[in-house]
């Protein structure tokens, strides 16, 4: 199981709610055990940034504009507070299985 986890953060803008989304994320892995490298960008930017970079995981609220081979989960629950605990199982499931 990998302990550090770099973990692409996406909104519309790759600013505000991407960051707020980071942080958060990185609370949840460094409760359960894992260390966070985080960036944020926005959709444009996704493609530009998994291929410049090691990437294990993307969160998002807004939609991407493709399928990647990165694990992607909508982060939306976790902005909202609705379904929080099903982004976070979703989000320690997948980190789970990273190796």
């Amino acid at each position: 199981m990998k302990k550090s986890i770099n973990v692409l953060s996406v909104c519309g803008s790759g600013t505000v709610t991407s960051s707020m989304i980071a942080g958060k994320v990185t609370d949840i892995l460094k409760e359960n055990g894992y260390n966070a490298k985080t960036t944020e960008t926005n959709p444009n930017g996704v493609e530009s940034e998994l291929s410049n970079g090691s990437w294990d995981i993307i969160v998002h609220t807004s939609p991407l504009k493709s399928t990647y081979n990165v694990p992607s989960i909508n982060a939306v629950g976790l902005l909202t507070g609705m379904d929080e605990e099903g982004f976070i199982e979703e989000l320690l499931d997948a980190v789970s299985k990273l190796e």
